[in-house]
């Protein structure tokens, strides 16, 4: 079993992946005990001989910072923040990200500037190594005092409340305390405020939507590739000399990468008839190109924001200082969700274009790519499904960080409403994996008829897998199974 000490190094969108789908377990390092510790030694001894006012450690919180708790209350201050803010509403969040969120506090906290026990922080990696995955809600979180809500059922569990997924089953929290030996966590002060504020829901689903996003993108110019040899599509416009001049990154990698996917190519090497190919085949490099770039910029702010400090208030313990601030604002993760939203869909929208073109009944192509239109439809309705599906995303992505709402009596009066933007941007990935599926099944198709012996090699081989889960289609079949299996073949095959 693979272990990776935490607290040594940053971790990044990559990695995650890594630690995830390897189920690499947690443990602390010693230098993060140390921090840890030296972080609530010094916060205990303020509370002890210090009579000041530190918010959320001895105050009530939001609007009620002005009302001071008595040292005999503040653990039950910090536990009756847990349960208060355990308001979520909505769908479930999906275990995997469940388990995102568990990954990023543990590395949030082990910096030791958050006031919390080493022994909360341990029994998070217990819970994380042991797949004990709180329930948590999707809605309720404004993106800015942190993600309370669902921070608050993600902590729920360690005192023994709330439920969790273990095994595969639903339990109550306090059964799998019972079943694994442990006793509830006693919070001490300001442990709860350090659970709950922080970014940890809005960045896991940003990296688990980055995670596919690089993948999606990834098979989009492979899927495009197969889509302009069975469009009997010109090579000029991948021609390494255009992109050189204009010299946008992403461009230049998609134009070079779809030319080594033709690499052996007899299709894309025959004489053509069409001097122009439509844009959505033609402007591969330029769409394609931008949405990686999109991708890159918030990877970039995604892997800062999974290797900082974002609860509140921040303790220095060496300065002698506990600052209430801001880090918790989501502002950051939500303009990138917004924009990584707009660059996913574009993806959507190019390929459903490019199925549009392939089932028109052009460039000796049959109408909807059956032997025998009119008695059959063949694949008609499967481009109104990704149209629907295309044009569902457009609407997903009016922007979620151009939103506040006044919260908690005017004192947290700018939120950035990045939980909501993360949420939707997951609903995109789905969405567009949906989209390249079909364009994939379409393409097959088409390839078919324009000789698929004759593609490059590699696309040949692609091509050859994918039949081996989705066949030919003669006449019509019930179309929506065969868009399932090419969405669960995009799903599992494995890019070499």
């Amino acid at each position: 079993m693979e272990f990776i000490k935490v607290g040594i190094e940053d971790f990044s969108i990559e990695n995650i992946n890594y630690i995830i789908q390897k189920e690499v377990q947690l443990e602390l390092s010693e230098e993060a005990i140390q921090k840890i510790q030296k972080c609530r030694d010094y916060l205990d001894a303020k509370m002890e001989n210090d009579d000041n006012v530190f918010y959320g450690i001895n105050t009530g919180f939001g609007s009620l910072c002005n009302t001071k708790i008595s040292k005999e209350d503040l653990s039950k201050l910090q536990e009756n923040l847990v349960k208060s803010h355990a308001c979520g509403l909505g769908d479930e969040v999906e275990p995997i990200i469940v388990k995102i969120m568990l990954l990023l506090k543990i590395q949030g906290l082990s910096y030791g500037y958050s006031g919390v026990a080493v022994a909360t922080v341990q029994r998070l990696i217990d819970f994380y190594n042991h797949n004990i995955l709180p329930v948590v809600y999707q809605e309720g979180s404004l993106g800015a005092s942190g993600d309370l809500a669902p921070l608050a059922h993600l902590s729920l569990p360690l005192l023994g409340l709330g439920y969790v997924d273990y095994h595969g089953e639903r339990k109550k929290a306090s059964e799998v305390l019972n079943i694994m030996g442990w006793q509830p966590i006693v919070l001490q002060s300001k442990e709860g405020l350090a659970l709950l504020n922080g970014t940890q829901f809005m960045s896991a689903h940003g990296c688990w939507a980055l995670i596919q996003a690089k993948r999606l993108s990834h098979f989009a110019d492979i899927i495009s590739a197969i889509s302009l040899e069975a469009f009997d599509g010109r090579k000029d416009p991948f021609t390494p000399q255009v992109h050189q001049v204009r010299a946008h990154e992403g461009q230049v990698k998609t134009a070079q990468k779809i030319n080594e996917l033709l690499e052996g190519s007899q299709l894309i090497l025959q004489e053509k008839v069409n001097v122009q190919d439509p844009y959505s085949f033609r402007c591969i490099p330029q769409v394609h190109g931008a949405s990686k770039e999109t991708i890159s910029f918030a990877e970039n702010i995604y892997n800062r924001e999974i290797n900082s400090v974002t609860d509140n208030p921040t303790i220095f313990p060496d300065e002698d200082l506990i600052v209430s601030a801001g880090n918790f604002h989501g502002q950051p993760l939500a303009l990138a969700a917004d924009y990584l939203c707009i660059a996913l869909s574009e993806l959507g929208s190019i390929s459903e274009r490019r199925t549009y073109k392939l089932i028109g009944g052009t460039r000796g192509l049959p109408s909807f790519l059956v032997a025998k239109p009119g008695l059959n439809s063949g694949f008609m309705i499967v481009q109104y499904a990704i149209a629907a599906v295309a044009s569902k995303n457009k609407t997903l992505c009016t922007p979620s960080s151009v939103d506040t709402i006044d919260s908690s009596q005017g004192q947290e009066d700018h939120v950035s409403m990045g939980a909501n933007a993360v949420v939707k941007l997951l609903e995109i990935v789905k969405n567009i994996e949906k989209i390249l599926a079909v364009e994939l099944m379409t393409a097959c198709q088409a390839l078919e008829f324009r000789g698929a012996e004759k593609t490059s090699p590699l696309l040949y081989k692609i091509f050859q897998d994918f039949r081996k889960q989705v066949s030919f289609i003669d006449e019509d079949v019930l179309m929506h199974n065969e868009m399932e299996k090419s969405i669960a073949f995009l799903q599992e095959y494995e890019l070499k």
